[in-house]
């Protein structure tokens, strides 16, 4: 009953919506909704005996992490105390889209939380016919799976089958990721907001593994983040070259959509000119790749050193660092992006 309260509680600055975006929420409170009505206590999966003992496992794991979460790393723990299985791969599918010759990521208003660089929908098919119409707006567009997400705290998330196949790093980077969201979120800000996810969840998983003596899974997981960081690094320098292609002028469409595509191959040529030990790890094939696409890394990674050196300027007091990374709220968006040392996108 509690659940239902919380989320009806929203519907009056729903309705505030455009007519146009009513089937979007619609679809959103339906998703919701079936979310809560496939729910369970942890404590009752695991005493199912129909639950498959690798689920349990899982959950076992997850309130470790949650314990952790509250004593250790001083996050709200409301979320993960039960169990979802969908039955399917994905909870959500979420559009991005950017126009053909900007870095700039086109925003969707919400109640609540503000603009945000993506569109989320619960059935594939509804964001395949919103990644449609925006082509046909002559938009970038990326369409992708998602495995979680966060209601801010606003509501008790549960665990989702949708991710215990992660391994245990992965799987507790993404608790605390998740959980950071509830501890500290400004609205309108989506590279703030995910990257000091991003970072704080990172160093979680550090404490946790040393707090267990896992030095090897710990060695493990530092392999695992720097090969990230490569393709990463590689990804972002071509959105910045990205940036000075479209700050040109062009005698044409074709001749400056010419240029766009010698950016994307000089990534793919580069990300396969190494060793085959070492080399990146990314999607190889020229259609993939936009935009849209480099912006969803963009988002959850740029300001990511930032956030890392203001923690060591805290000597690695969390309580410490939250409490300055909230007392940001009251800057701009560029004010925030100049004390993490990230020039501000001007596209």
């Amino acid at each position: 009953m509690t659940k239902t309260r919380n989320w009806f509680a929203l519907l009056p600055l729903l309705c505030l919506c455009a007519c146009s975006t009513v089937q979007f929420y619609t679809q959103a409170i339906r998703g919701q909704t079936e979310i809560w009505r496939k729910s369970r206590p942890n404590a009752d999966a695991l005493a199912d005996p129909s639950v498959a003992e690798r689920v349990k496992q899982r959950l076992k794991l997850i309130e470790e992490l949650r314990a952790f979460a509250a004593s250790d790393l001083h996050l709200p723990t409301k979320s993960f105390g039960k169990y979802c299985d969908l039955k399917r791969p994905f909870v959500v599918w979420v559009v991005y889209a950017a126009p053909e010759f900007s870095t700039e990521s086109k925003k969707w208003w919400y109640p609540l939380v503000g603009s945000l660089k993506y569109r989320g929908f619960f059935d594939e098919k509804d964001a395949t016919v919103e990644a449609a119409r925006l082509k046909n707006k002559g938009y970038d567009v990326f369409v992708g799976g998602v495995e979680a997400y966060s209601t801010l705290g606003y509501l008790a998330d549960p665990v989702l089958n949708t991710f215990l196949h992660r391994s245990d790093g992965e799987l507790a980077e993404l608790i605390f990721h998740e959980l950071t969201h509830a501890k500290v979120f400004i609205p309108g800000d989506t590279d703030f907001n995910e990257a000091f996810a991003t970072a704080n969840g990172q160093e979680g998983v550090r404490r946790w593994m040393r707090s267990k003596k896992n030095l090897s899974g710990l060695r493990e997981y530092e392999a695992h983040l720097k090969k990230n960081r490569e393709s990463v690094h590689l990804m972002l320098r071509t959105r910045e070259k990205l940036k000075a292609v479209y700050a040109r002028t062009y005698r044409s469409v074709e001749t400056e959509r010419l240029a766009k595509k010698r950016v994307f191959e000089d990534m793919l040529k580069e990300a396969a000119d190494v060793s085959p030990q070492a080399r990146i790890k990314i999607n190889h094939e020229p259609s993939f790749w936009n935009n849209a696409r480099l912006n969803t890394v963009a988002t959850y990674y740029t300001m990511v050193p930032g956030f890392e050196r203001l923690l060591k300027e805290k000597a690695g007091d969390l309580e410490a660092f939250h409490r300055e990374v909230a007392s940001m709220r009251k800057l701009s968006n560029e004010q925030r992006m100049k004390i993490l040392g990230t020039p501000a996108n001007h596209d």
